[in-house]
């Protein structure tokens, strides 16, 4: 698992958005950029997280904050959880973890005993530079949008 710190240079990547369209990171330079890792989407976690983002998302648009969620979803199922919750943040499929390899969201995990691979639930922010501005990896759902509000100020 790759362990970013802050002010490494982000890795840049193109994924597909839920409709079907192409994102590229450096694309955004000049703008500060979250990234959320979150393991499935329309689960109660993943489904609380994004909803929290899309609550908030007035607030990181008045800091210049581009919200976006990265799953390894495909993109039809990332197209039915935007429609099904009205979600605001920029949504992308990686099930071939262009992005969530480099930015060490995919790794062990442990859970009733069992040991396995998945999805480590992480936020990221991509500084207008294309450094790393902040890092908060294997994070829990509950309350993790009102932390990272607090950090960001």
């Amino acid at each position: 698992m790759a362990v970013l710190k802050i002010g490494d240079p982000a890795p840049d990547f193109t994924l597909s958005d839920d409709r079907d369209e192409a994102f590229t990171l450096s694309n955004y330079r000049g703008r500060r950029v979250l990234l959320y890792f979150y393991p499935q989407a329309d689960t109660p976690a993943c489904t609380d997280q994004n909803l929290a983002f899309t609550a908030n998302a007035a607030w990181f648009e008045a800091k210049g904050i581009t919200l976006v969620g990265i799953s390894p979803d495909s993109i039809e199922k990332l197209a039915r959880f935007r429609s099904k919750y009205d979600l605001s943040p920029i949504l992308l499929s990686d099930p071939d973890h262009k992005a969530i390899g480099p930015y060490g969201a995919w790794g062990e995990k442990r859970n009733y005993g069992r040991t396995y691979m998945g999805l480590i639930r992480s936020t990221i922010v991509v500084e207008p530079d294309g450094t790393i501005g902040q890092v908060w990896p294997n994070i829990r759902a509950k309350g993790h949008v009102e932390r990272v509000m607090k950090a960001l100020g």
